[in-house]
């Protein structure tokens, strides 16, 4: 296969059929995105407790390398809240907020994060984003929602509170609310007030007014720009900085300085495991709204390459005093409605970012930090998913089991101890049901070709051909269950004559299904009984033709069942055709063994 230059910089593709109408298009979109992107780098900078600056760094650099490696036309990297909450939480572990070694702790996350994403998509193992089911990522998502809506209650209160969890969260506010600032207050809840307002009534008011659904849907996703000019204006006209109010103040006009994190061996061990957490969380929230947006246009996201082109922006991040970013959904949202058509929007958005920085900075002294407080809590709360909790209970007990497991741990001990137990969890569960999978006996439905559970259909049997159907994969945890279901099965039945396993749904069968088989096979044997299969897939066959096991079965290979029962038994399938067919009804036929291995009726 020869080696192409674009399958790792999707730029050679797409930038072949650059234009002028594309240009102004990237371009209208970057001035939007730019505009929505100050307050919410400044902002989630602040959540992950580095000073506001950095967040506007890791809006420049990251977008760029992003531009270069990434797949996705319209995805908008930068700060989210979610990595910001989770580098918060991870920074923390080794060094004091505020503190040079915590900033340096959140540039090494950045960079290994980096690092974790870009070795993954060399190795082409996006799968491994899979291990995070979608009931756990929710269930994070709707905790770490909650979580960080109530960390920023002290901004919009105006008082000193820290905790880690819900609880601490809860604990501190309680002993706080003697200190409130209510000048603060006033500016924290009227701006809720106006982004939750804007948010429901502010696009349908435009549209009413004449102004296209397109405009109006990006007027009202800027929101947040509306809040940060009024409340400026508000706290330098009035000086509420005098009443208390805590103010952004003076913001560095310089662009990031290049340059390696300080490398301390014990603080960089430490962090890889939340960098790995990081990346994962990360690479799953962009993707899916890559995906999302992509689906929209008809267009295609590589997850490999995502992972190269996530990677680079991360790891560019480390080295220009910037922290983990991703691919926002309400900023991606807004680009891919203002218009735009490539990644270079991304790359015109971080030069727009790097001249607010060195030019608009001095404006943004009198903005209060209740505002941003405000910003995050309406970004974030749109993130939290109530009904998803209740549609996954009534659907599968044992995701909701992880889902809830997931919520319950992010809240009450963090966000890193949430996602790993939810991760945890969804593994062994689905080793748990994988063991116990699902087997049903079959019979013939009267007049067709069709075989189905005896248990749910009127359907003619054989007195001596039993039919065993095995709807999952054969491998190490189940293998033995195997055996016990078709021994409890045997013994029941001291007429049978052939045992045919139906295998339609099998689609592997490892070492360990092997051996279980060949045992069953000698067992069989020496009750006079002759095992047969029937409907096995091809790559299953050509695994079981590399072993002995076709040579010592007792019986035949089927291409389908009607097959083999036409072969074993040809006085029931004639029967089952008549008009006289004598069918069995559910629940007539007692299957003692498979109630005994836990079976369920599926």
């Amino acid at each position: 296969m020869a080696f192409r230059p674009s399958r790792y910089l999707p730029i050679l593709e797409w930038g072949r059929d650059y234009r002028r109408e594309t240009l102004v298009n990237d371009l209208i979109a970057a001035v939007i995105v730019t505009i929505m992107l100050i307050p919410q780098s400044l902002a989630y900078a602040m959540l992950a407790g580095l000073p506001p600056v950095i967040g506007l760094y890791a809006s420049i650099l990251p977008l760029i390398a992003y531009a270069l490696f990434g797949t996705s036309r319209t995805l908008a990297v930068g700060p989210v809240a979610i990595l910001s909450l989770m580098t918060a939480a991870a920074a923390g572990k080794v060094a004091a907020q505020g503190s040079e070694a915590y900033i340096q702790a959140a540039l090494i996350l950045a960079f290994l994060s980096g690092v974790i994403l870009l070795v993954l998509g060399l190795f082409r193992m996006g799968f491994l984003a899979n291990f995070l089911s979608h009931p756990v990522v929710s269930g994070f998502i709707t905790a770490s929602g909650i979580i960080i809506a109530a960390s920023q209650l002290k901004h919009i209160l105006g008082v000193e509170a820290g905790g880690h969890n819900l609880f601490e969260i809860v604990i501190e506010l309680g002993a706080s609310l003697g200190d409130i600032n209510f000048p603060t207050l006033i500016i924290g809840v009227a701006s809720l007030i106006f982004l939750f307002g804007s948010r429901k009534y502010l696009k349908p008011a435009l549209i009413k007014a004449g102004l296209p659904e397109k405009a109006a849907a990006i007027l009202t996703r800027t929101g947040p720009v509306f809040a940060v000019i009024a409340s400026i204006l508000a706290v330098a006209l009035l000086r509420l900085e005098e009443e208390g109010v805590r103010i952004l103040r003076e913001v560095p006009r310089d662009l990031p300085s290049i340059g390696l994190p300080a490398f301390d061996r014990d603080v960089w061990m430490q962090l890889v495991g939340s960098a790995a957490l990081i990346s994962l969380i990360g690479f799953v929230e962009s993707t899916s709204v890559a995906k999302t947006l992509a689906a929209k246009r008809r267009q295609r996201v590589d997850p490999n390459q995502e992972l190269i082109g996530l990677g680079a922006a991360s790891m560019t991040a480390g080295i220009s005093s910037g922290y983990p970013v991703t691919g926002g959904l309400a900023r991606s949202a807004v680009n891919f409605d203002a218009g735009a058509e490539t990644p270079a929007a991304g790359a015109f958005t971080a030069v727009g970012i790097a001249l607010a920085t060195l030019f608009l900075t001095p404006y943004l002294y009198f903005l209060p930090q209740a505002v941003l407080a405000a910003t995050i809590i309406v970004a974030v709360l749109s993130l939290v998913d109530l009904k998803a909790i209740w549609q996954v209970w009534t659907y599968s007990r044992s995701d909701f089991a992880a889902m809830a497991a997931t919520i319950l741990v992010t809240l009450l001990s963090g966000v890193e101890l949430g996602v790993t137990t939810g991760v945890a969890l969804s593994l062994f569960l689905h080793l748990y049901n994988t063991s116990r999978p699902h087997f049903a006996l079959v019979g013939q439905m009267p007049g067709t070709h069709h075989f189905r559970n005896v248990n749910r259909h009127s359907v003619v049997i054989s007195d001596q051909v039993l039919i065993i159907r095995i709807d999952e994969s054969l491998y190490f945890a189940n293998a033995r269950f195997l055996e016990d279901t078709v021994y409890c099965v045997l013994s029941n039945r001291p007429d049978l004559e052939h045992l045919v396993l139906m295998c339609p749904a099998v689609n592997r069968i490892d070492a360990s299904g092997l051996e279980s088989l060949e045992a069953i096979n000698l067992r069989l044997k020496d009750a006079d009984v002759t095992l047969h299969l029937s409907e096995v897939k091809g790559p299953v066959m050509d695994r079981l033709k590399r072993s002995h096991f076709l040579e010592e079965l007792t019986g035949n290979v089927y291409l389908n069942t009607y097959d083999a029962m036409e072969d074993l038994d040809l006085e029931t399938v004639q029967m089952a055709f008549s008009r006289d067919a004598k069918t069995t009804t559910p629940d007539a036929i007692p299957c003692p063994s498979l109630r005994m291995a836990g079976i369920d009726r599926v």
